[in-house]
């Protein structure tokens, strides 16, 4: 398939996307179910990347130091530390076990 042809089709599907969204009637986006849903679904697509990301290479699953990172970041939040200091204790850690060779 030809680049362009992909790229013309990408576009016209997130546009059919974004149209669909706005056609959507108000009144069926002020049901407590619908609110309840669309405040947890960019949590569920964030946990899906940071999984994806963290435990996959290509198509194996790895438990590597980047998982150590991630659970670095994990106890960091628990500890209520800030956001800036939970990035640093993944970076932190996970560098740190490659630079001892646990990759």
């Amino acid at each position: 398939m030809n680049v362009w042809i992909a790229i013309g089709l990408t576009v016209l599907g997130c546009y059919a996307v974004k149209l669909a969204g706005l056609l959507v009637p108000a009144g069926a986006l002020e049901r407590p179910l619908v609110r309840q849903l669309s405040a947890l679904l960019p949590v569920a697509l964030l946990a899906a990347l940071t999984a994806q990301q963290t435990f996959s290479t290509g198509h194996e699953l790895v438990l590597d130091a980047r998982a150590a990172g991630l659970a670095a970041a994990g106890i960091a939040l628990l500890l209520r530390a800030p956001f800036l200091a939970v990035v640093a204790a993944a970076v932190v850690v996970t560098a740190g076990l490659r630079a001892l060779g646990l990759q």
